[in-house]
């Protein structure tokens, strides 16, 4: 009896461990994809005389060319009863997209509009053209760059590996600590191939130059687990909600707080305090909405 206890608490050990080395692939393959993409894009920008538009989209394809074919090889021979990565079958991803980018936005301008109320939010003069062009041209290098490879490797392979072994609450934390290991890894990546293609490289360190680490770690965190509530919440194609999420957070925080220096033909003013109680105001009614449309769906089932 002590030995068949013996074996089964070895076998969930190794499953255990098993489950944590696919996480961490997944955020392996997007560190590697996001490092080896931004370097290799410059390179190729350099080699073809890139200009404008271009210089940011051939890298932003090039991310997502190296790690989604990855994952969807390495989930290929999943077993029979493994959760589904969560793309869903290519008829649903719009309706999972525009499910995550409506409850994002929502919640966006529902705190973004209390601050403006409460005077720590000042706004400029509107361009709707630049605005639009800025858009459009955004969402596409945003879902390419991020939104697209970062949810296929982490809120998908990443969270089912773990979700497979362990329950939900683990399984959201595991893969966002994941998550937080990409960025720093990444720059470590484009160091490296940077430097065997001869481009410049962004220094290698925890957070984007200029940014402070801890404050950018908070951030990423609150983030990572509302992405983690947008994939889990019901409805088709989970993973393309939390894309949607993913690009209206980007699209949000650029033209907001960074409109100004990027020409997005709207922007604010918010003081670095505000700034922060907005994004994480704005992220956490996300995450609750979601998380609340998954308590409420799993309760009618229940009755049901």
């Amino acid at each position: 009896m002590a030995a068949s206890s013996d074996s089964v608490t070895e076998a969930a050990r190794g499953s255990a461990v098993r489950a944590w080395g696919r996480a961490l692939l997944g955020g392996a393959v997007m560190a590697g994809a996001l490092g080896a993409g931004n370097a290799l894009g410059g390179a190729l920008v350099r080699t073809v005389g890139a200009e404008g538009y271009l210089r940011q989209l051939l890298p932003a394809v090039l991310v997502s060319a190296l790690a989604v074919p990855v994952v969807l090889l390495l989930r290929a021979g999943r077993p029979a009863g493994r959760r589904p990565l969560g793309l869903g079958p290519p008829s649903s991803a719009p309706r999972g997209f525009l499910r995550g980018l409506a409850v994002t936005v929502s919640c966006a301008v529902a705190v973004l509009g209390a601050g403006t109320a409460l005077g720590w939010v000042r706004w400029s003069e509107p361009d709707p053209a630049a605005l639009t062009s800025f858009l459009a041209g955004n969402a596409v290098v945003a879902v390419l760059l991020e939104a697209l490879p970062e949810e296929v490797t982490l809120r998908g392979l990443a969270w089912v590996s773990l979700r497979d072994r362990f329950g939900g609450v683990l399984s959201a934390l595991g893969t966002t600590a994941v998550f937080l290991l990409v960025p720093a890894a990444s720059t470590v990546v484009q160091a490296g191939v940077s430097r065997a293609v001869g481009v410049a490289a962004p220094p290698v360190g925890l957070a984007p130059a200029g940014q402070d680490p801890v404050a950018y770690a908070v951030l990423l965190f609150v983030f990572g687990l509302t992405l983690v509530a947008a994939r889990t919440a019901p409805g088709p194609a989970p993973l393309w909600a939390a894309i949607g999420t993913h690009v209206v957070f980007l699209s949000v925080n650029r033209v907001v707080f960074e409109g100004a220096a990027r020409g997005t033909g709207w922007s604010a003013e918010v003081g670095a305090d505000h700034s922060a109680v907005l994004v994480l105001g704005y992220l956490a009614a996300t995450a609750m909405i979601f998380v609340g449309v998954r308590v409420v769906s799993a309760r009618g089932r229940g009755r049901g």
